[in-house]
């Protein structure tokens, strides 16, 4: 048995299930019909009509089709803390949050204390189920978030200033004391790369299997990890720096420095791409929202700046300092400074960000490093005695792709996504501030203006290569000397003709734009006093 429609075609009856379906699509097909549909009606060209009520039929199978896929591919939906009344989201602290959410959840939400190597940097990979954390005394390890087990860990004796995962879990480099190290999962060293020098800084760009590097002296390194290749080597001489970020967007190597300036580098140039002035003082952290589109920078004076990376511009200036900076996958800005970290959202989508979320923790417990985990709405804080991780509801993204990152793929599937990125990998040459470029036309150039040298120039040569021409052998009489100098006289004049005609417009050109006036050149009323007398004269 079936439901039939009210308003429609006699013969248009869906089934219960169906009927189901349609009014739960509903809601999600508005959001991606492209507006109300055009009034065909008023239209009198046949054929015309006839175009756009195909066009129009064509955009509503699309917008089905979006909506189905929302609705079976996208089951879970993000959400925010929502208050009542003259409540804030800020005073809900975490033991509130503790109360309202299940075990699964709960578990994301702990503190792991070790005082004595300490303090501690961390980074996730790509899915955001593993994590290797390093302590500053030489403690290395790689967990396993979503079972809360130890994978690996071990004791390098020296100096580690930084971390971070390569192209998945089983490899990653650490910073030591004098050279970066790159380990497998199993804590085996691989590799001494000794030509980076004492780093402060890593980052890894994913697209183009490059690792990045700062180091004490203030040169940038990048080395492809496929090859071993050192694709670049830049002295950026502007001094030490530890700040350094990558832009998702377009794989731009971003790096903050004592003047204030934040510096933008690609490995095939000597020149940075930007440099930027964001501070009076010097620059403590940095962050890119993953559009790549927005950047946040903190400074010395105690001011959090929003720019917008499409015309270099401030949006929005927040006042406060941060030591660490990092955006979550759906836009939230975490800013960690000693024993407290802040969250802010631009939950009205205005690019205006607000105050969210805090988090104190124990006096005296100093922040260095705030990381977002992927897919997850968990923060996870490296400070002085160790790692916390706290619940920050709205900032993961709720559906992963497997294609681009699968927390359950298995060891053959990330054999074949290892493969697959291989041959998929971008050349260095790709990294620059607008990748959409890539594919594009290049625009006709202008023809730049001669100068009257150049015209000289090519008018001596159009005259010399005509007085070499050879001349035919004639009857008697029309052989002579005079008529042959003639003849070579009308070619030299032909020649010159264009050039000069071409000299004389531009002469015309100049000659008709206005000349400035004398009151255009006199002096203001206010000056009028002090100039000389031969001056006015």
């Amino acid at each position: 048995m079936g439901v039939k429609q009210d308003n429609a075609d006699p013969g248009q009856i869906l089934p219960p299930i169906e009927q189901e379906l349609s009014n739960e699509l509903d809601p999600k097909l508005k959001k991606y019909l492209r507006g109300e549909g055009t009034n065909l009606e008023v239209l009198k060209d046949k054929k015309l009509k006839s175009q756009l009520s195909v066009r129009e039929e064509l955009y509503g199978i699309s917008a089905k089709a979006a909506a189905k896929a929302e609705e079976w591919l996208m089951p879970s939906e993000g959400g925010y803390l929502e208050v009542e009344g003259i409540e804030k989201p800020w005073r809900i602290n975490q033991h509130s949050i503790s109360s309202e959410i299940n075990i699964s959840s709960l578990k994301n939400q702990h503190d792991i204390i070790i005082p004595d190597l300490g303090p501690y940097t961390l980074d996730f990979n790509s899915s955001g189920r593993y994590m290797a954390v390093a302590g500053r005394k030489g403690h290395l390890a790689v967990l396993d978030m979503k079972n809360m087990s130890l994978i690996k860990e071990m004791q390098v004796r020296e100096t580690v200033r930084d971390i971070v995962f390569l192209h998945n879990e089983l490899f990653f480099a650490a910073a030591q004391k004098k050279y970066p190290y790159i380990y497998n999962r199993d804590g085996i060293e691989l590799h001494c790369l000794k030509e980076h020098g004492s780093v402060l800084r890593l980052q890894f760009l994913k697209s183009h299997f490059l690792l990045a590097s700062i180091n004490k002296f203030g040169q940038l390194h990048y080395q492809d990890v496929t090859m071993g290749e050192m694709i670049g080597n830049i002295r950026t001489g502007l001094g030490r720096s530890d700040v350094m970020q990558v832009n998702p967007f377009n794989g731009v190597v971003a790096l903050g420095h004592s003047g204030g300036t934040v510096s933008m580098w690609k490995p095939t140039s000597a020149a940075p791409l930007v440099k930027m002035l964001c501070h009076p003082g010097p620059v403590s952290a940095m962050a890119f929202h993953p559009n790549g589109h927005l950047m946040a920078t903190s400074g010395k004076e105690r001011k959090i700046k929003i720019w917008d990376l499409r015309k270099f511009e401030v949006l929005q200036t927040i006042p406060g300092h941060a030591r660490a900076l990092d955006f979550s996958q759906k836009g939230l800005l975490a800013a960690g400074n000693g024993s407290f970290v802040q969250i802010f959202g631009d939950l009205s989508e205005s690019q205006h960000y607000s105050r969210y979320m805090g988090h104190s923790m124990v006096k005296g417990y100093q922040i260095g490093k705030v990381l977002f985990r992927p897919y997850e709405d968990v923060l996870v804080l490296g400070h002085s005695m160790g790692w916390s991780s706290i619940l920050i509801p709205g900032s993961g993204e709720p559906n992963f792709d497997t294609w681009v990152a699968n927390p359950y793929e298995t060891s053959k599937q990330r054999r074949e996504k290892e493969v697959r990125s291989l041959l998929d990998k971008l050349p260095s040459e790709t990294i620059m501030l607008n990748p959409s470029k890539i594919g594009t036309m290049r625009p006709v150039k202008k023809k730049e203006k001669q100068t009257k040298q150049e015209i000289a120039a090519e008018m001596e040569a159009a005259v010399e290569a005509v007085k070499d021409t050879a001349f035919k052998n004639k009857t008697k009489g029309r052989n002579k000397a005079s008529k042959r100098a003639k003849k070579r006289k009308e070619l030299i004049e032909r020649v010159k003709r264009p050039l000069l005609e071409r000299q004389l417009k531009e002469d015309e050109k100049l000659a008709k734009k206005p000349k400035i006036s004398e009151k255009e050149n006199a002096l203001p009323t206010a000056l009028q006093r002090f100039a000389s007398k031969k001056a006015t004269a």
